[in-house]
């Protein structure tokens, strides 16, 4: 008979991409000391060997996430390096759904998460930016550094939502007509005349990328002026 097969030596590495796997089916919500040791096997007490706690354990998951963006091209300029690390960043954040709310969550910034703001400011300082105009910039883009951006609404589409009738739409319209024009005129714009894709949703990524745009040719334009916050 062949002897068992040995099982992986348990590390912090083995532990974190196991937490991680199991947010990426269950939800961060399901990821527990407890639950953790069920899937790798081992009693939970084994895990606080490499983790200390929960706190430790998202903080570590996170850097995991942050790991996977591609790393700076030094052959860029500085808005298409900003722009390439960011949309890398939301590449990451859209393979594991649960990163989003784990990121906002975090106070502590670990060395990975420095590492990846300090690669952004570096590369405005490379472009020309002021210490000074580099603060600002990266206060304006906010939670983007990370792949997200605040959304003024969420709301998840009802699984058994049925799809309204010609009558209703065009009901639905006129009311909007007679409360809401302009957000039945963006509305219709947006949908293409198409009422009954109203609610569904816009394009994300066109519109993370249509903000991260403009904001990058507004930092350029700061840049070029010498803007100073001392001036302004």
């Amino acid at each position: 008979m062949a002897p068992p097969a040995r099982r992986a030596p348990l590390s912090t590495e083995r532990v974190l991409r196991a937490a991680v796997d199991l947010a990426d089916v269950a939800g961060v919500e399901a990821v527990s000391m407890r639950r953790l040791a069920q899937e790798l096997g081992v009693v939970p007490m084994a895990l606080y060997k490499h983790v200390a706690n929960k706190d430790q354990l998202l903080d570590g998951m996170v850097d995991v996430v942050l790991a996977e963006i591609d790393p700076a091209d030094p052959a860029l300029d500085w808005q298409a390096a900003v722009r390439a690390r960011v949309l890398s960043a939301r590449q990451a954040v859209l393979r594991h759904p649960w990163a989003r709310q784990a990121i906002e969550s975090r106070t502590h910034r670990t060395p990975t998460v420095l590492g990846h703001m300090d690669s952004l400011a570096g590369a405005f300082r490379r472009g020309g930016f002021s210490a000074d105009l580099t603060h600002h910039v990266m206060h304006a883009l906010g939670n983007r550094i990370w792949g997200f951006s605040p959304e003024l609404f969420y709301e998840p589409p009802a699984a058994d939502a049925a799809t309204p009738s010609v009558a209703e739409q065009q009901a639905l319209a006129a009311e909007f007509a007679e409360r809401y024009p302009h957000i039945l005129e963006i509305a219709v714009a947006a949908t293409g005349g198409d009422l009954s894709g109203v609610g569904g949703g816009c394009d994300e990524q066109f519109e993370f990328e249509f903000a991260l745009d403009l904001l990058l040719d507004g930092f350029d334009r700061l840049r070029v002026q010498g803007w100073s916050s001392r001036r302004s």
